[in-house]
């Protein structure tokens, strides 16, 4: 008599997998590399928008004050004349260049003096004195410049005009000596800087 036998058994099969859904295809695709090859782009524009503004600022430099005594000094020691210069002036008129001719003069030369500010408007007034009448720092403000009357500022007559570039000029002339200011500024600003003008006293 035979035993039972071993029973044969057959391989059961695995159920297929469901195809995934769109969402969970989307949601693989989104890996840590492929998220950071997708904001490349937008980071790479950032920095450029930021290079090019630090750019942009770093070019504008930033305007420098000077002290202007030393010229001033050589000035008086050298001019032929009662040297003067804006003095006093209030706060917000900065000096930012200073030069004279005085260095190369000898006794008896013609001496011009010029000082540029910048005023509380941020804008340039820009004083002259000279007993040139020829030099280019006179004639180049004052040759075609079209005179529109006087002001009186500070016990001292002052006449007003127009400039060819459309600026006002404040100037007086005595003993062949010119006093000269113009520039952007407004016509206040320019008016201050030539009532502070006073002889130069070292």
């Amino acid at each position: 008599m035979t035993g039972p036998g071993p029973t044969s058994q057959r391989p059961q099969e695995s159920a297929p997998t469901p195809p995934s859904s769109p969402a969970v295809q989307r949601a693989n695709r989104m890996s840590a590399a492929n998220m950071i090859r997708s904001l490349a782009p937008l980071v790479l524009i950032c920095l450029l928008i930021v290079a090019w503004v630090s750019f942009r600022q770093s070019a504008v430099e930033p305007v420098r004050g000077i002290d202007p005594t030393s010229t001033v000094q050589l000035a008086a020691a050298r001019a032929s004349y009662p040297l003067v210069v804006p003095t006093a002036l209030p706060d917000g008129y900065q000096p930012t260049s200073a030069r004279t001719d005085a260095g190369q003069a000898e006794a008896g030369d013609p001496v011009t003096l010029e000082i540029g500010y910048l005023t509380p408007a941020e804008e340039f007034a820009g004083f002259v004195v000279s007993d040139d009448a020829r030099v280019d720092a006179v004639t180049g403000v004052l040759g075609g410049a079209e005179e529109e009357g006087t002001v009186d500022l500070d016990g001292e007559t002052w006449t007003r005009g127009t400039t060819q570039r459309g600026e006002t000029a404040l100037w007086r002339e005595a003993d062949g000596v010119t006093v000269l200011v113009t520039g952007s500024a407004v016509d206040d600003e320019l008016e201050t800087v030539a009532a502070g003008v006073e002889p130069y006293t070292g």
